[in-house]
């Protein structure tokens, strides 16, 4: 291990909103807090204004256009690393991983920083997704990414792979909160259905990826036995699948579910969903999801939440909440441990490994083992 103040570069594409950017923005925090040196470099963002006021640094370079373009950061981002003595350059996406991979392999081996990757995602794999797997260090969000790089890069040396799982703070997702009184007004008058009625939520952008339809399936099958039964959907369109989100509403109308589902679109309020919900779904299918943040913040304040056995969804539930897992796609299984957990309140265990704290302290630890 080091003592020594270290200087860390993190590269993604812009810092605007999502799980990566939200790590990326946790980490510089922390690294300030242990006295270290944080910069990012990206396209720039709402949350640069955050990166600032904890006291990391931010370099606005359009390191996200898949264009030949890009590479002309290649130069600059070798001369910045050289004259600021980076000690880890970090890369969290593929453009920005080619830039920063061709930049650090041109720098004199005894003098250039130590090149880590992390795997956010089960990649296409091709040329282009490979560049993830050529850190010194490659970090996997879960063991369903860490599998998923061993069957699809059978160079990839098993050792160089670290699994850290990304993490919540408990403070951020307490269990047992309460929305204010003003808050559940609002939502109430906005969504009377939901009010005193068993709710399931989805959240997730409107994408064929998330579940929808299996969801609204679901739904269609749990009315016979409770008509009160609601399902949330939460989450925006996508601008490039616009037709996605009508397709979803013409089903719920063919079916007459317009009463039991309801369409609540982007919402930033997801901790005040959370616990209005009696159930949180995870229902993405192929590819599955990688880690499954929601899954996991939903648990922490003490939310049940069921789904697919398979991917970074499975992998939560098999570790904390098992009674929560159901087989792939049989929507009728789901349906039945629905009507089980509704009926009997199933406790959520309190404690999970799931923590920021540990991904943070985690990801140092790498950092302060190469710079060492």
């Amino acid at each position: 291990m080091t003592s020594r103040r270290l200087t860390i570069v993190q590269m993604v594409p812009e810092m605007q909103s999502g799980g990566v950017e939200k790590g990326t923005v946790e980490l510089s925090a922390e690294l300030v807090n242990q006295g270290h040196r944080s910069i990012i470099i990206s396209n720039g963002g709402r949350l640069v204004e955050k990166i600032i006021a904890d006291g990391g640094e931010h370099i606005q370079w359009n390191v996200r256009a898949k264009s030949p373009l890009t590479l002309r950061w290649i130069f600059p981002l070798r001369k910045f690393l050289a004259e600021n003595q980076v000690d880890i350059l970090h890369a969290r996406s593929r453009i920005p991983a080619w830039i920063a991979y061709f930049a650090w392999k041109g720098m004199p081996a005894a003098t250039r920083p130590h090149f880590v990757t992390t795997a956010h995602g089960l990649y296409s794999v091709n040329r282009y997704s490979e560049v993830m797997t050529r850190g010194e260090k490659v970090i996997a969000i879960s063991e369903t990414v860490k599998s998923y790089l061993q069957k699809s890069y059978s160079r990839l040396d098993t050792d160089l792979i670290q699994v850290i799982p990304r993490g919540v703070d408990p403070l951020d997702f307490p269990r047992g909160f309460q929305p204010s009184q003003a808050w559940q007004e609002s939502w109430f008058q906005e969504f009377p259905q939901l009010l005193g009625n068993p709710v399931l939520s989805l959240i997730g952008r409107l994408t064929r990826l998330k579940g929808h339809q299996d969801f609204i399936e679901m739904i269609d099958l749990l009315r016979k036995d409770l008509p009160d039964i609601r399902g949330l959907i939460v989450g925006g369109k996508d601008p490039r699948r616009s037709q996605y989100a009508e397709e979803l509403k013409r089903v719920v109308h063919e079916r007459n579910l317009q009463d039991n589902i309801v369409f609540a679109g982007h919402r930033s309020d997801i901790k005040e969903i959370y616990s209005i919900s009696n159930i949180v779904m995870g229902l993405t299918s192929n590819p599955p999801e990688a880690f499954g943040r929601t899954t996991v913040e939903a648990l922490t304040m003490g939310i049940p939440v069921v789904g697919y056995n398979h991917g970074g969804t499975g992998e939560i539930l098999q570790k904390v909440f098992p009674q929560g897992l159901i087989p792939v796609g049989d929507v009728s299984f789901a349906v039945e441990q629905i009507k089980q957990l509704l009926a009997n309140h199933t406790f959520v265990p309190t404690e999970h490994p799931y923590l920021k704290s540990k991904m943070l302290a985690d990801t140092l630890s790498v950092y302060e083992e190469l710079a060492a």
